[in-house]
């Protein structure tokens, strides 16, 4: 066991005496005595009274240990105590804020425990919702009661996160059965470089260099159907491809490939314009307010599906300025949903 891991073990074992009723104000000798018994026997190695001076030290003023021990040297009993009453190092050393990120955190975590990639940490998040809810320091009736989380659904196609993450990490080529969404769904092989695992809208997608067409392509891990790892073989990165920026001008999970980000602008209501400064679109996004009150948003971004969606979504609270293949593009696509919803007469 690693020096650092007896220093902890001897912490505990300290924390134990010196919180002791039926034998306060223990030694440093005592101390010494403890630590060797419990973790050497009778018969093992020992402990030098150096070795308890640093504990007391470390328990005492270590930053990284967090405890500041209020450990001092009692002289009428010849002996060490806490000063402060009920004190351990056992307790949770934790203030409101620290506790609410806690609370917080295992929340949201415990929405991905049924994922198969996340299930091998079930037991540690279940032992962290076990603990915030009969801790009376971490709240018993549990934040739920102030703050309502969105439910996270199974995602369709997660248990190939696990083999698709192994493959991705070791640099195996993968062969994919894929299901495509057309009229009459067909199955397709594909023969792939995995690059990259993306969740978009509660969706999983795997990113991969395509050999035989020469891009990177994206699959919904929902239309996998089966997938064989290569394990004999290894494959080379693109040096084109870099994780953190493949998505800079991207609205979603669409890249066009070697396609150049165009400049998006339109004016928009007053109500969307707060929105959207408290939730930008995307990282490119800069509003400006004309002497009219009108406000202009630009974006740089790809004129993606994902793109057209949001802003069709929206088309009667803006003004899509430029550019024009968009600005057509809505305009078909909402003049063909007005033609859906007429309603013949009788």
């Amino acid at each position: 066991m690693p020096a650092n891991k007896y220093a902890l073990l001897r912490y505990r074992i300290i924390d134990r005496c010196l919180t002791n009723p039926g034998k306060p104000f223990p030694t440093k000798e005592e101390l010494r005595l403890a630590c060797e018994e419990a973790l050497y026997g009778s018969d093992g190695e020992h402990i030098s009274i150096s070795t308890i001076e640093k504990d007391l030290w470390a328990m005492r003023n270590e930053a990284d240990l967090g405890y500041y021990a209020p450990i001092e040297y009692h002289r009428d009993e010849r002996g060490y105590h806490y000063t402060e009453d009920g004190y351990s190092i056992n307790d949770i050393q934790l203030n409101d804020d620290d506790l609410d990120a806690i609370r917080f955190a295992t929340k949201t975590l415990i929405q991905f425990r049924e994922l198969p990639i996340f299930q091998q940490f079930d037991q540690a998040l279940g032992k962290i919702a076990d603990r915030l809810e009969v801790s009376p320091n971490l709240d018993p009736e549990g934040v739920d009661k102030h703050v309502q989380f969105e439910s996270t659904p199974h995602a369709a196609g997660s248990e190939h996160l696990g083999p698709l993450l192994h493959a991705i990490r070791a640099h195996h080529p993968i062969s994919l059965t894929y299901l495509k969404f057309t009229d009459t769904p067909t199955e397709s092989n594909y023969v792939l470089d995995p690059y990259l695992l993306k969740e978009y809208r509660n969706r999983w997608y795997l990113l991969g260099w395509d050999p035989g067409r020469g891009h990177i392509r994206t699959f919904g891990c929902d239309r996998i159907r089966g997938i064989a790892v290569d394990d004999t073989q290894k494959f080379q990165v693109q040096p084109s491809f870099d994780a953190r920026n493949y998505f800079e001008h991207a609205m979603g999970i669409t890249v066009l490939g070697d396609g150049t980000p165009e400049d998006v602008a339109f004016l928009c209501d007053p109500l969307l314009a707060k929105y959207l400064t408290s939730q930008p679109l995307h990282h490119s996004q800069s509003m400006d307010l004309d002497e009219e009150g009108q406000v202009t948003v630009r974006l740089k971004v790809m004129p993606t599906f994902e793109l057209l969606q949001w802003l069709q979504a929206h088309a009667s609270e803006l003004t899509l300025l430029h550019p024009e293949s968009i600005r057509r593009s809505m305009v078909d696509n909402l003049q063909n949903a007005l033609e859906r919803q007429k309603i013949s007469g009788p």
